[in-house]
C-alpha cells in the first residue's frame, strides 16, 4: 500500500475556494444567513454567527466533505490564512444540532433570496427567455434516533424526513434547484406541493426567466390543488396520471386512424418476448378532471396517451396530462 502526506504548512489543499466563496459573498449570503436564521434557544452559543457556520458548511461541501469530521479539511495547511473564520466541526455540529422545524423554513428563505441573487451574477438559466421546466419530486431520506423531531415511518417503511425539491431547466440549461422543502417522514408526496410550485414559480420569475413555464411531475403530484397552483401561478403543466376508470374510458373513445405512429432511436429488449420493441404510438383527447370537487377546481385538458406496440398486439397505456396554458379548453 502506498501513502502519501503533505505536513507543509504553506499548503493550500482547496485553494480554488477562493473563487466560490467570494461569489457566495458577492449574492449576499452570509448577511442573508445573519439576517433570516435565528436559533432562539439554543445553548452554549450554538445560535451564534450563524452566517460563519454556514459558509464554513458550504465551503466543506463544495471541497467534498462527507461528513462533520471532514469539515476539519479547511483548516488543514495553510488554509486557515487564506479563509478566516472557519469554525471547529464540533462547532459546526452543535449549530446543526440547533435547528427545529421552524429554523428550517427560515434557512430556507435565505436560501432562495441567495439563488435569486445568484442569478444576477451567473447566467443560471439561459434559454429562460423560451421555456422553463419547474420538476417537483419528493424523497424519504432514512435518519436515525427516535429523538429526531419529525422522524417518522412513512410509505418506504423506515425511520426518516422526507423532502421536495423543486428545480428549474431550460432545454439549455442544467437543473438548478430553485425550491425545498422538509416535511416528517409519513407526510404523503404531495403535502404541500401546491405551495411549493407557487414558491418556485415566483422564485423564476425572480431570476429573470420571461418565457413559459411548465410544470411537471408523476402521478403522486395529480391533484385539484396542484393544477389550481399552476393556473394561478400562469404556469402550464404536464402531469402523469394514473389509469383509472374515466381515464380507459376516454382513451377507448379515441378512434384507431386518430393514433400517430412514433418510433424510438434506442429500441428496449423485451426479454419475455425476446424481441427489441422500438414501435409505439400516441394520440390524445379531451378529458375533464376532478369532477367530484367544486366546479371552480374541475379543468378541462388534453390528454395524452402513448401506446406501446407489442405482439400480439397488446397496449400498454401511460397517460399523461399537459395543460394548454392556464387558458384552458371548457
Amino acid at each position: 500500500m502506498t501513502f502519501a502526506a503533505f505536513d507543509d504548512s504553506n499548503l493550500l489543499a482547496h485553494g480554488g475556494l477562493a473563487t466560490a466563496v467570494r461569489l457566495a459573498e458577492r449574492c449576499g449570503l452570509p448577511g442573508l444567513v445573519r439576517e433570516t436564521v435565528h436559533l432562539t434557544g439554543a445553548g452554549n452559543g450554538a445560535g451564534a454567527a450563524p452566517d460563519a457556520k454556514a459558509m464554513s458548511l458550504v465551503a466543506g461541501m463544495l471541497a467534498g466533505a462527507a461528513s462533520i469530521d471532514d469539515i476539519d479539511m479547511l483548516r488543514h495547511g495553510a488554509m486557515a490564512k487564506a479563509f478566516r473564520g472557519v469554525r471547529a466541526p464540533s462547532t459546526l455540529g452543535s449549530f446543526l444540532h440547533a435547528f427545529t422545524w421552524g429554523h428550517m423554513r427560515q434557512l430556507q428563505s435565505a436560501a432562495w433570496a441567495f439563488t435569486c441573487n445568484l442569478a444576477g451574477h451567473c447566467n443560471l438559466l439561459p434559454g429562460g427567455d423560451q421555456i422553463v421546466f419547474l420538476d417537483i419530486d419528493s424523497k424519504v431520506k432514512q435518519v436515525y434516533g427516535a429523538a429526531k423531531q419529525g422522524a417518522e415511518h412513512g410509505y418506504t417503511k423506515v425511520r426518516g424526513l422526507h423532502f421536495q425539491i423543486v428545480t428549474a431547466s431550460t432545454p439549455v440549461a442544467v437543473p438548478v434547484i430553485v425550491a425545498s422543502r422538509l416535511r416528517k417522514g409519513s407526510a404523503s408526496s404531495a403535502k404541500g406541493a401546491a405551495s411549493l410550485i407557487a414558491e418556485a414559480v415566483k422564485a423564476v420569475r425572480a431570476m429573470g426567466a420571461t418565457g413559459m413555464v411548465v410544470v411537471r411531475a408523476d402521478s403522486a403530484f395529480f391533484s385539484h390543488k396542484v393544477v389550481a397552483a399552476c393556473r394561478h401561478a400562469g404556469a402550464r403543466f404536464s402531469l402523469a396520471v394514473a389509469q383509472r376508470k374515466k381515464v380507459r374510458e376516454a382513451i377507448a373513445t379515441i378512434p384507431e386512424d386518430a393514433w400517430t405512429s412514433i418510433k424510438y432511436p434506442k429500441a428496449v429488449w423485451d426479454a419475455d418476448e425476446q424481441r427489441w420493441i422500438s414501435d409505439a404510438e400516441v394520440a390524445e383527447v379531451e378529458y375533464t378532471a376532478f369532477t367530484g370537487k367544486a366546479k371552480k377546481y374541475r379543468t378541462t385538458a388534453r390528454l395524452l396517451i402513448r401506446r406501446v406496440r407489442r405482439w400480439p398486439w397488446q397496449n400498454a397505456f401511460e397517460a399523461l396530462w399537459t395543460a394548454v396554458g392556464y387558458r384552458l379548453r371548457t
